[in-house]
């Protein structure tokens, strides 16, 4: 039944983006037969360990270890603007894949990389901002559920969190998880209460998922979406691992460490702002925070593939210096610590 399933997606896939793509004026809606033939070669030496990483600078410490080994006879294959590389990590066979910025791209490209290989399971990694005040810039989190906290119903002004939200009586939007009000964030007040604000209130909402193997438009509801149980536990045997922490003559207060942490949280936002960071904290306890893991988990919760995002904090999300964002200085060294994180993590999912 899965396999069936992951044929009738892929041909779905194909139809739409080969009606939406064209050459020269033509569009194509099947995949060559050449591209075809690579896939089921790549296939035959499957499955594999699906890494998905957000940029090139995140991904090329990967690539330019010694740990990883690109396939001889078929290293990489090329596909709607997709780099997919194959060979092995650590002895393990893995494809890894970029996605570019943004829940869109990670997404696609999750749902890509699931349709055309035989993946047994995803990898992510990266960096992320830290919303975590008992923890550093080079620290290592590894969550155990994730959000997309970029999906709101924006009230209007005037109704408050006992007036029901616009379709909310339809099933699609909901209040129980909780929301932002801007009034709360203004730097004047009235008789010592904060000043009413026109942008009013956002609430988060969850995300409408289809399960592979559920029916078929009928929706189900997740917001925070869980780790694969058995990743998780695995990533326990790396806490406490240590990581470099100095940029040239510029060293963080004490060595980075791994760490597994309750939540962390993703949108199409890149957050520099001390407010809304302490927000994020203490309203869902989360820590990195990112605009891609979210999508990856989101995927692989529908097709239901086992799935750990490995997130190294590059920068205080502006809960720090007011001059400018950290990320400048420590964004490589936050992406080295990632790598290095996984390749321990990989080492102890397959021994």
């Amino acid at each position: 039944m899965r396999k069936h399933l992951k044929v009738i997606m892929l041909g779905f896939v194909i139809l739409v983006w080969g009606v939406c793509s064209s050459t020269s004026g033509r569009a194509y809606g099947a995949i060559s037969t050449a591209t075809t033939q690579e896939i089921d070669r790549v296939n035959e030496k499957g499955p594999y360990l699906g890494i998905i990483v957000p940029n090139s600078f995140e991904m090329n410490p990967l690539l330019q270890s010694p740990s990883f080994v690109a396939d001889l006879e078929v290293p990489y294959l090329d596909y709607f603007g997709k780099r997919f590389r194959f060979g092995k990590v650590e002895n393990e066979r893995v494809i890894i894949v970029m996605t570019g910025l943004s829940m869109l791209n990670a997404g696609i490209t999750t749902q890509l990389l699931l349709i055309l290989f035989k993946v047994k399971g995803v990898l992510h990694y990266g960096i992320a901002g830290n919303a975590n005040p008992q923890l550093q810039i080079g620290d290592v989190t590894i969550p155990q559920y994730w959000a997309h906290t970029g999906l709101w119903n924006w009230q209007r002004y005037g109704d408050g969190p006992n007036e029901e939200l616009a379709l909310e009586s339809n099933g699609d939007y909901t209040r129980e998880i909780g929301y932002l009000r801007f009034a709360n964030y203004q730097n004047a007040s009235e008789n010592g209460k904060p000043i009413e604000n026109f942008l009013n209130n956002v609430w988060y909402q969850p995300e409408e998922v289809f399960p592979a193997d559920g029916i078929p438009e009928v929706r189900q509801h997740s917001f925070w979406v869980p780790v694969n149980k058995h990743y998780f536990k695995v990533a326990k045997r790396i806490e406490g691992m240590t990581f470099q922490g100095c940029v040239n003559s510029t060293c963080l207060p004490r060595a980075p460490k791994a760490v597994r942490v309750k939540r962390g949280a993703s949108a199409n936002a890149f957050v520099d702002n001390s407010a809304y960071r302490e927000f994020l904290n203490s309203k869902f306890n989360i820590t990195p925070i990112d605009m891609e893991s979210a999508a990856v988990a989101l995927v692989c919760h529908q097709q239901q593939i086992p799935f750990i995002a490995i997130r190294a904090l590059s920068d205080l999300a502006g809960g720090g210096s007011a001059v400018s964002n950290e990320a400048d200085i420590f964004a490589s060294l936050a992406a080295q610590n990632a790598v290095d994180a996984s390749l321990r993590f990989i080492t102890l999912l397959f021994p």
